[in-house]
């Protein structure tokens, strides 16, 4: 092996392509309208207007894909757009160190961009390239937080009314680290850290959490919820054990992934169904998951495993051993990602339910064709490509600062001071 420059034709068009199209350059846009930054790949091609947008988000260190994104550029330039399969193992196994999401984040972005192209040039929207549908839309589900059991049930009205069936309920505790909802009153007076989180207060609110929302809800709304990934295993069973009265619809990553051994004796005590996947970081990572048993719902990130071609492919193989797909698709997935989890929702037989996020105004400024939610759905584009457009002067309103989950993460710690992965 040996690192000396090789001259420009070994990056050549390696054999004949049906036209003369070829990639003329690969940009990375970054923009925050949300104060998230997202991180956008623009594929150009050398048919004049004829260009593709993918996703690439790693929004705690999106520096680092930029940079990688330089990298990759000598290996596409000049190559034929329409060879995704080739030009993605390229990007992945020319690194020879692969894997994580900074390539992962970057090889991704360029696989959406080249399935826009795609769809652009046979005038089809994405999910017909796949194979059409098999669904008219995907269910989605939103977050109802609040500081105690009441104000998330309160949120959980809300949404409710706006027409959502599928609800993820959180709510907060004492102090810094619990997820997704803002504190409750008070410290921990007795504690080195007055702020810390401590898990016998979760394990504790979250039983009480749901007894409240059935008592509100009913039965006819799908109650989900997230750990975070903070518990042991034995916690993990405890909690599980105390949730199955309440008929979760999935409870999500209960252990850290450097646990995820651990899963099938977890999985084996309760009937309560699991939803892993967030924190995979390659489409192996992802594909030994579905190939445990122990996960119900596969909730992997597909800007962090591969892009669109990883993503169907653990969707043929979650469709084979039962598993659902329920791809992660928070703020700090960029409309492109969106798009493309959607695509594979209403082309695959495993979809189980999609995450859903409420995007600002000015989203919606720099995005133009993103998909919205309606009454609880996301119903793919049936433009060309994705059917979502990127505004670069309205981006550039939004300028991207370091993200702010780092200085969250360096408060995530019990009452003793110990830090705690988030």
């Amino acid at each position: 092996m040996t690192d000396a420059p090789l001259p420009p034709a070994t990056f050549a068009q390696p054999w004949a392509a049906r036209d003369d199209v070829r990639i003329t350059d690969v940009q990375a846009v970054v923009t925050a309208p949300e104060g998230i930054p997202l991180v956008v790949v623009k594929v150009l091609t050398s048919d004049d207007g004829l260009y593709g947008l993918g996703c690439a988000t790693f929004t705690q260190r999106w520096q680092a894909v930029v940079a990688y994104l330089d990298h990759i550029r000598p290996l596409l330039v000049g190559r034929y757009p329409g060879d995704i399969e080739d030009l993605t193992r390229l990007i992945r196994f020319s690194a020879y160190w692969r894997e994580g999401p900074v390539g992962n984040n970057a090889l991704s972005g360029v696989d959406m961009a080249l399935w826009d192209i795609a769809g652009k040039r046979a005038g089809m929207p994405v999910y017909e390239l796949l194979g059409g549908r098999v669904r008219a839309a995907a269910e989605v589900y939103l977050h109802a937080e609040g500081a105690d059991a009441d104000a998330t049930a309160a949120h959980a009205e809300e949404l409710r009314a706006a027409g959502l069936r599928h609800i993820r309920v959180q709510t907060g505790q004492l102090g810094i680290g619990h997820y997704g909802a803002p504190p409750a009153p008070g410290l921990y007076d007795w504690a080195r850290n007055p702020q810390g989180w401590r898990v016998s207060e979760y394990l504790r609110r979250t039983p009480e959490l749901f007894a409240r929302m059935r008592e509100l809800l009913g039965e006819d709304v799908e109650l989900l919820h997230d750990v975070h990934s903070r518990l042991s295993p034995r916690q993990a069973i405890a909690l599980l054990r105390d949730l199955e009265p309440y008929r979760p619809f999935f409870i999500e990553d209960v252990l850290a992934p450097e646990h995820w051994d651990r899963l099938p004796e977890v999985a084996a005590v309760s009937s309560v169904p699991l939803a892993v996947g967030e924190l995979a970081t390659s489409f192996t990572d992802a594909a030994r998951l579905v190939r445990t048993h122990a996960v119900d719902y596969l909730r992997a990130h597909i800007s962090d495993v591969g892009g669109l071609s990883a993503a169907r492919r653990l969707a043929v193989l979650a469709d084979i051993e039962g598993v659902r797909t329920a791809w992660h698709s928070p703020g700090d997935a960029s409309p492109f990602a969106v798009a493309a989890a959607v695509a594979l929702d209403v082309s695959s037989p495993a979809f189980g339910v999609q995450e859903g996020h409420v995007y600002n105004a000015a989203s919606h400024e720099v995005f133009p064709g993103m998909l919205d939610i309606e009454n609880g759905w996301l119903t793919p584009s049936d433009a060309p490509g994705w059917g979502v457009d990127l505004d670069e002067r309205a981006a550039a309103r939004y300028p991207a600062g370091l993200s702010g989950h780092d200085g969250w993460a360096a408060g995530v710690r019990s009452t003793d001071g110990a830090l705690i992965a988030p």
